[in-house]
């Protein structure tokens, strides 16, 4: 029996820009890469960008975006996750939780107490392990024609010492981007 050394962690960078080229490396050619476009939702870009490049790919990304949001009638900021994509080829190896983490890291300097993101059913559990939790309850967020229920999961997790508030929840500008398929 041979003891396997763990493999070095992926090396995530800051990309300066993140483009459609980009998503097509990652994801592929598709109509609808995220999964998402029975939703019917129109989405904001994300500001800031994190990518894992292998040989000379970009393998994984996730974004960044601070956004207004009121809960229980409180104004406050999150910052919203999304973009968030893996290679078809290179799943399961952890490259999720790594471009993810960075993201945070970075999110925790952004000022906001609060992640958030919105993900298809079949990814909670993924979303779970990576430490975010469900947000129970509906979530307004607007859209071109007005605010609508969210018909997405939505998830949050701290980036402070802190916990949810409890109320309504509204996102005051159109939703971040969500993840990618299969992450």
């Amino acid at each position: 029996m041979t003891d396997r050394l763990p493999s070095a962690s992926p090396t995530v960078v800051r990309l300066t820009e993140y483009t459609k080229t980009d998503q097509t490396e990652i994801l592929g050619a598709g109509a609808d890469p995220f999964g998402v476009a029975d939703a019917g939702l129109t989405w904001l870009p994300k500001k800031d960008h994190f990518g894992i490049r292998q040989k000379g790919r970009l393998v994984a990304h996730a974004g960044l975006l601070q956004l207004p949001m009121l809960i229980g009638g409180l104004s406050t900021q999150v910052v919203g996750v999304g973009g968030v994509a893996v290679a078809s080829d290179l799943r399961g190896q952890g490259l999720a939780r790594s471009v993810v983490s960075a993201a945070l890291d970075h999110a925790r300097t952004m000022g906001p107490e609060f992640g958030l993101l919105f993900c298809r059913p079949p990814l909670v559990p993924l979303y779970r392990r990576l430490g975010w939790r469900t947000l129970e309850g509906d979530v307004q967020v607007d859209q071109p024609e007005g605010p609508v229920i969210m018909p997405l999961r939505t998830m949050w997790t701290p980036l402070r010492d802190t916990t949810w508030p409890t109320g309504r929840v509204r996102l005051l500008s159109l939703p971040m981007m969500t993840e990618g398929a299969g992450v």
